[in-house]
């Protein structure tokens, strides 16, 4: 197929050399011959007149106009997929298709692991890919290599639409032998007590609730530090320690854990998590069936 005299098929070339900077490397991965993908780039190189990539010692680096062009391409290219997606509507008892979610162990503890177990009966072969998020995920969802991602707002890019999946209040919780919650907790023995906290991501990162307790001003004495909040039930057990934990993840995790909460003895704000999809991908109908779902599963009313 051509249009304006460009082989559309080259996009996808020079979408893939883009990414892996290496004619040898994007051969492999497009299951092409190294003089075909040569040749491509050559045929690239003519129509847009430019080098696309130059050589510098042992890498390639590409130009900076191939820099400017790579987020034309990536959108094109997102926006052909969602119209072969989309060709036909979206039907979940017959589909096979792979969503892929970028969103905390939070988020698939509390909504997404009981929602699969909906999916046994009405969506039997849909699949979930579950990916943590990190520094590089608003780019994952921009490069239409991630469906949806569920986070809070500052986490969120603001070049894609968004909507409110849930809003979420925070709770203490601990073993549900711990004498500090036998009875009221106050502030004191809030801030005295032991405590486990999250620090999220290769940066470690302070979450929305670590981070509102220290504008605060409210001290606590951390005793555990861990990367992931399902781990957390593991480090309360038999402890006298206490977390602040998102109240859908502590009921959930209370289901399977001897852990107990109590309302946190001061005023905190609540949490809103939003869902966000590339803005090309909007009217897909299978990811506008997927948001819907994830919309119900947080209507549990034992949450």
């Amino acid at each position: 197929m051509r249009f304006r005299g460009l082989d559309l098929n080259l996009l996808s070339v020079f979408d893939c050399l883009m990414q892996v900077r290496s004619v040898t490397a994007a051969a492999k991965k497009m299951n092409l011959s190294q003089p075909a993908m040569s040749a491509a780039l050559s045929r690239l190189r003519e129509y847009f007149g430019d080098p696309i990539l130059v050589a510098h010692g042992k890498k390639m680096f590409p130009t900076a106009f191939a820099e400017s062009l790579a987020p034309l391409v990536r959108e094109s290219l997102g926006g052909i997929e969602t119209m072969l997606a989309t060709s036909s509507l979206f039907d979940p008892m017959q589909s096979q298709r792979t969503f892929r979610i970028i969103t905390s162990d939070y988020i698939v503890a509390a909504v997404i692991a009981p929602l699969l177990n909906r999916f046994a009966s009405i969506a039997p072969s849909v699949k979930i890919q579950i990916v943590a998020p990190n520094e590089a995920s608003t780019q994952l969802l921009a490069d239409g290599k991630a469906d949806l991602m569920i986070s809070p707002e500052e986490f969120l890019s603001s070049d894609h639409p968004t909507e409110i999946l849930l809003e979420e209040t925070h709770v203490v919780a601990g073993w549900n032998e711990n004498p500090l919650l036998a009875g009221t907790l106050d502030q004191d023995a809030f801030s005295s007590a032991g405590h486990v906290a999250v620090a999220l991501g290769s940066r470690s990162n302070a979450t929305f609730a670590d981070r509102h307790l220290a504008q605060m001003r409210i001290a606590r004495r951390v005793e555990v530090t861990t990367s992931t909040f399902t781990t957390v039930p593991w480090l309360l057990v038999g402890t006298r320690r206490l977390a602040v934990m998102h109240k859908r993840f502590a009921v959930a995790a209370s289901r399977i854990f001897p852990i107990t909460t109590a309302p946190l003895p001061f005023d905190f704000p609540v949490m809103t998590e939003l869902v966000q999809c590339h803005q090309t991908r909007l009217f897909d109908d299978g990811l506008s069936w997927l948001r819907a779902e994830l919309r119900q599963a947080t209507n549990d009313p034992l949450l």
